[in-house]
């Protein structure tokens, strides 16, 4: 029943954390709801006008070519002939410039701004459906989904528009079904810079110049590839650049007068080749349109827009084909593609005036869908945006019945009322639920605060005839069971949310008061008179320096600034913390070795269990330690990342992979340096098992750390060289150097798997030698044998061979004294070797393995923060030990279990601060997804696999510290 009891407390602990986690979640999370609801023509209704006209009238363009290259940020797309000594990536696209200056009547090119997130599925589904995606679907560009809601491909299959697609095969998944004709290429493998350009490029000068299509949508990956791979500052971004330089003008050479061709790129790119945050180096992209026949009234004016949202781009290019605006589009139309209304007519071709009727109508109607079925938008703020349209619809209909000119001021109320409806959406969706985020946290207070009373009360917990603490297990299995009902009885107008979190609420306080009473000296000693001294002395235990830090940590989570520094905030936390172990040792008087006392010196007075030689050993290992941790934690700032936020910071060189550096001896010093740091590495790990006797055993861990080992540091250091070179450097070696991309990784974690199974199957690593002699003397006592065939497993063994050793080895010294030492050399009769670290070592290996493996899914410069990484561990492992030891305390309690609070929030703030020393940032940008190609150059055929890798990637530092906690057992 102890460990029932035991179980069902964690695993109720467990569900407290999920549901505040849940609550905080659904608070922050920005989500919309979708109407799935579609424009017909009879919606685009103008006065006096039959229901199909406009549908039925000659468009403005017959047919569009729209050219997609990702990530092509306006700073790619302009030119500037009096830079001297340009960047790699610019002047590269002459031909935008050339065409605006020769032909202004003809084209423009705009920069064309994104919402975030900045990632291509929520790109394509913003400039398809004019809608504003939210955070919440970031998740879901590695596992796109089908579009719902209405969008252009829709509506031109609708009015029997033919539309071809070729190139990112996110199209496929967001539209199945829905072109004319379709030839996607797999989009992943962001090494592979010419795969879909190229087959772009075989089908699409042919379709151009046959008639069995009217939109043609060409989807290019290159430059996005190029960014993630080397960077915009690297001579293969010219060479994409170029490449589409060409493809243009090869595209406007064979376009037609009734044909519109625009050139976007869906995002930008940071300076590193990232994108999917919101700096303006991410938004900001390019927006080219162009026509053979004149389009615009002349060349760019004023009153012309100086960006341009993505989300304009839908009813403009629907007004200009003629098909119905998508249903939920909150964009507004470009209104220089228009004529005034006094220069064109109403039925062959729509005016300005007209177009902001159209589009106002449609975008009216959507609020007042949508607002009948959210509910969350402000009354005041709905009335007020319906009082205006109903303004402008009369004005308006007014001047069109009377036959008069309109208002000068009534497109520029059109356009405010557009504008206002599209903020009013925006930040309504980017509205979190503080309530829900505030229930959260605190349900995940009490949490934390309930994980420190079952540490401080581990003996109450295990004691069986506690059963006052089942309860709050009772009443958690209760509140899953009371979910349905409330459910049930509210009818769905309480959230299931709110139900759990009442329920994980009640029982957190129950726990607590009923952990309060059992605390008690009446509870504890026997029935004795409680007093208020023991529950001040519980109380006092909060004030803890490690409660203090990691309710500043959680503090700091709430401020901006805080958390754009939050490395540095970390670090500086980890080591406050760090300072105050020997500080509290010597409060104690347990740093230094006592001075002499004459009562201890005759028996009258207990003398200290350690000697002051061991004590001054014990305090030189925790002040030495500490030095080597406040220089691990100084260095790793060095390979710090940068936020958008931070300005003009840069971020470290190590978090460029060898492959981007363009300066061959900068590159060979890296690679030397890495490879050198690896070595260091292994060698400083085999010289700890060394030191402790446990490669002296026969077994297969000692087998993985004499043999796999090396070998997966040589796979990693072979693949380093091969992936860092070029592939213009060695063209005759090019089928070998990509046989060698293939097979080094896929064997150094091969060797990872197999190093890892052996430690699992057998970990112990204690060697056992016996003297003849002893053997001879003490047979009464058989000795297990390493590995015997016993019949149990190895966990078993943990447990029983190991006080065998112990046994035999204490019964060998007592048969030595009552033999008066026959020994000539003074040596017992059994000799153990790694017995000390039989537990930690395996631990330490496993992790060690680990840790190579993982890092042969970061840049090849990370090698030197894993080895900082390494020497942090060992430092904070050995302070933790010499601690332990000085002070006294026990590592844990006769039939219980003790949690030590300071070294386990000391080894979480590290892990958190080698996350951000890894290169990692809480932000989309700075998820490293070259990590899922490691091994797979070629790609993948699933999103599991490179989405298991790229999490490995991220969590690297998370996942080695959690391993090597265990060790503190």
């Amino acid at each position: 029943m102890k460990g029932l009891t035991l179980l069902s407390l964690l695993l109720w602990l467990c569900a407290a954390y999920f549901v505040g986690i849940y609550l905080f979640v659904g608070g922050f999370l920005l989500v919309r709801l979708e109407v799935n609801r579609t424009s017909t023509c009879e919606d685009v209704l103008q006065p006096g006008e039959g229901p199909q006209d406009f549908c039925q009238t000659q468009p403005r363009f017959r047919k569009a070519v729209v050219l997609i290259v990702d990530a092509l940020k306006i700073d790619f797309a302009r030119f500037d002939p009096t830079r001297t000594t340009p960047r790699p990536y610019e002047n590269k696209l002459p031909v935008l410039e050339e065409t605006v200056s020769s032909r202004p009547t003809q084209s423009r090119l705009y920069p064309f701004r994104a919402d975030p997130p900045t990632t291509t599925m929520q790109r394509i589904k913003g400039f398809t459906t004019g809608s504003l995606p939210t955070f919440v679907d970031v998740g879901n560009n590695f596992a796109s989904s089908a579009i719902l809601e209405d969008n252009l491909i829709h509506q031109l299959g609708q009015m029997g528009k033919r539309v071809v697609f070729m190139g990112d095969d996110t199209w496929e998944n967001l539209f199945p079904k829905k072109f004319y004709r379709s030839l996607p290429f797999p989009s992943f493998n962001v090494k592979d810079l010419d795969t879909v350009d190229n087959g772009i490029l075989q089908h699409l000068y042919t379709t151009m110049v046959g008639d069995d299509w009217d939109v043609l949508v060409a989807h290019f990956l290159g430059v996005d590839h190029c960014g993630h791979r080397f960077g915009p500052d690297h001579p293969a971004m010219a060479d994409k650049l170029t490449q589409m330089d060409g493809v243009i003008r090869s595209v406007i050479d064979r376009l037609q007068n009734d044909t519109l061709l625009v050139v976007m790129g869906d995002h930008g790119m940071t300076d590193t080749g990232d994108h999917g945050g919101e700096s303006q180096k991410e938004t900001d992209a390019a927006l080219f349109l162009y026509s053979p026949s004149p389009v615009f009234p002349g060349p760019p004016s004023q009153d012309e827009p100086d960006i341009v949202p993505q989300t304009d781009l839908v009813p403009t290019l629907a007004l200009l084909l003629g098909i119905p605006i998508p249903f939920s589009s909150v964009g507004q139309v470009l209104l220089p593609l228009f004529p005034p209304p006094q220069t064109g007519g109403a039925v062959t071709r729509l005016s300005q005036l007209e177009a902001l009727w159209i589009n106002t109508k449609q975008v009216n109607r959507f609020l007042e869908t949508y607002s009948g079925l959210a509910k969350d938008i402000s009354p005041e703020i709905l009335s007020e945006l319906k009082a205006e349209f109903s303004r402008l619809s009369f004005e308006y209909l007014s001047t069109v019945r009377e036959g008069r000119p309109p208002p000068p001021h009534l497109a520029s109320s059109l356009q405010a009322y557009l504008t206002s409806v599209r903020d009013t959406c925006r930040a309504t969706w980017a509205r979190f639920n503080p309530v829900k985020m505030a229930a959260g946290l605190a349900l995940l207070t009490f949490a934390c605060l309930m994980c420190f009373v079952m540490s401080e009360l581990s003996m109450v917990l295990t004691e069986e005839k506690r059963a006052g603490l089942k309860a709050p297990t009772a009443v958690a299995v209760t509140v899953a069971v009371g979910v349905a009902a409330a459910q049930l009885l509210a009818r769905g107008y309480v959230e299931a949310a709110w139900c759990l979190a009442a329920g994980t609420f009640s029982s957190e306080v129950l726990f607590l008061w009923r952990a309060w009473r059992l605390n008690s000296p009446a509870v504890l000693k026997n029935g004795a008179k409680a007093s208020k001294l023991s529950r001040w002395m519980s109380l006092r235990r909060l004030l803890l320096p490690s409660l203090v830090v990691l309710l500043l940590r959680c503090a700091s989570l709430l401020s901006d600034s805080y958390v754009i520094y939050e490395g540095r905030v970390v670090t500086f936390l980890l080591l406050s913390l760090a300072l105050c172990i020997p500080i509290h040792l010597n409060w104690n008087g347990h740093l230094l070795p006592p001075t002499p006392d004459p009562l201890k010196s005759a028996g009258l007075l207990p003398s200290p269990t350690l000697s002051p030689a061991a004590i001054r050993k014990e305090s030189s290992t925790v002040l030495g330690c500490l030095g080597v941790l406040v220089i691990c934690a100084y260095f790793s700032l060095s390979f710090h990342g940068c936020r958008e936020e931070q300005g003009f910071c840069q971020p470290s060189p190590f978090l460029s992979p060898l492959s981007r550096l363009q300066d061959n001896q900068l590159k060979n010093l890296y690679y030397i340096l890495s490879v050198i740091s690896l070595a260091v590495c292994a060698y400083l790990l085999r010289l700890c098992l060394c030191h402790y006797g446990n490669l002296n055993s026969s077994g297969r861990t000692a087998f993985t750390a004499r043999w796999i080992l090396p070998l997966l540091c040589i796979c990693t250091g072979l693949h380093w060289a091969v992936s860092a070179t070029p592939e213009d450097g060695f063209r005759k070696l090019a089928e070998l150097i990509r046989v060698a991309q293939l097979a080094l990784p896929r064997a150094a974690f091969g060797l990872l798997g197999v190093g890892l199974s052996l430690i699992f199957v057998d970990p112990l690593t204690v060697f056992v030698k016996t003297r003849t002699a002893a053997s001879a003397r003490s047979s009464a006592l058989p000795l297990p044998r390493y590995r015997a065939s016993t019949g149990i497993s190895p966990q078993a063994e943990l447990r029983h061979l190991i006080p065998q050793i112990y046994q035999r080895m204490r019964r060998s010294l007592e048969d030595g004294e009552l033999s008066g030492g026959a020994e000539e050399d003074n040596r017992p009769a059994v000799e153990a070797y790694g017995l000390g670290t039989v537990y930690s070592a395996p631990v330490l290996l496993f992790c060690g393995l680990l840790g190579i493996g993982l890092l042969l899914l970061h840049p090849e410069g990370m090698t030197l923060s894993f080895l900082l990484l390494l020497l942090e561990m060992g430092a904070l492992l050995h302070i933790h030990a010499s601690s332990t030891t000085l002070s006294g305390s026990p590592r844990s309690t006769s039939g219980g279990f003790n949690v030590p609070w300071t070294p386990v929030v000391v080894w979480s703030l590290a892990a958190t601060q080698f996350f951000h020393a890894t290169g990692h940032l809480p932000t989309f940008p700075s998820i490293q997804w070259g990590a899922a190609f490691v091994g797979f150059p070629d790609g993948h055929a699933g999103t599991i696999l490179p989405a298991f890798l790229v999490t490995l990637n991220t969590f690297a530092s998370h996942i080695l510290f959690a391993g090597e906690k265990m060790t503190f057992c």
